[in-house]
């Protein structure tokens, strides 16, 4: 019995267990939006970009909460406006912006021996960081999104499902674009050090697949991906400690084999209510 609760009695992994079932029931939340239009590439591609705000950081001396922040925000809000200009698609327009910033980021890597050490937690994630501070900065970006998400429920629902309409209809689908990614970022910022720059996509769309794998309701998704992408952090993050294995992969690779029970558990229905849900 003592193995089973020694995480619980150190301080720095109970931190990192709070943080991990509460930055996965974020992603979750986000992650229903994010598929259901059709970007599941988004999550991938604004963690890469935060990662080139968080090495110009690190080169700066910068504090990187709110440099990394503004660098992904400003790169979710190029990705929107490239995108709304319909010339070419938002998987391209993710490619392209998200890609280059990354890119940068390496770039940095190599010309400054202090941005490599700043950032390498942040590619690979690292529970050893993780601090009092990192709890409440993701249970506070948690607290915000539900109250956003809660608050602005009717126009995300309608831009989501059919953005043209909405529209027309009087929804500032622009601004509700950029309040989702504005959110994303936060997200993404608030989860990396334990997630890592390249698991966090996973995070996202993972727990939102096995939703739509078991509901055709729309309100019964979201909070269903919510609590699937927390006890995927919850028990990955456990797991993690016992296995002595980088708790990102730990967290994603618990998240897949939910994905493959669940895809085999419910076979054609799963098909007939993905069809249900979008029409």
């Amino acid at each position: 019995m003592d193995v089973l609760f020694e995480p619980f009695q150190l301080a720095f992994l109970r931190h990192a267990l709070i943080v991990c079932t509460v930055a996965g029931a974020l992603c979750g939340l986000l992650g229903v939006f994010v598929t259901l239009r059709g970007m599941s590439y988004i999550g991938h591609g604004l963690s890469h970009a935060i990662f080139g705000g968080a090495a110009l950081c690190a080169a700066l001396s910068v504090n990187y909460v709110v440099g990394a922040g503004l660098w992904g925000l400003g790169s979710a809000l190029a990705i929107g406006r490239v995108t709304r200009r319909r010339i070419i698609g938002s998987d391209a327009a993710i490619g392209v912006i998200t890609t280059a910033s990354f890119a940068f980021g390496i770039a940095l890597l190599g010309m400054y021996s202090r941005v490599r050490q700043s950032i390498e937690a942040t590619v690979f994630g690292s529970v050893l960081g993780v601090s009092a501070g990192d709890v409440w900065l993701v249970i506070g970006v948690a607290l915000l999104t539900a109250v956003v998400v809660i608050g602005a429920y009717r126009k995300l629902l309608f831009t989501t499902f059919d953005p043209e309409v909405a529209d027309v209809s009087g929804v500032n689908t622009a601004r509700v674009d950029a309040l989702l990614m504005l959110l994303l970022s936060f997200a993404i910022l608030a989860s990396m050090k334990v997630l890592g720059v390249t698991m966090i996509a996973a995070a996202i769309v993972v727990p939102a697949v096995i939703a739509r794998m078991l509901t055709n309701s729309f309100a019964t998704m979201l909070w269903m991906s919510s609590l699937i992408g927390g006890l995927c952090g919850l028990i990955g993050m456990y797991l993690s400690y016992h296995l002595d294995v980088s708790s990102g992969a730990t967290i994603v690779l618990v998240g897949f084999l939910a994905f493959t029970v669940v895809f085999a558990a419910t076979g054609r229905a799963s098909v007939a209510r993905t069809r249900a849900l979008r029409a």
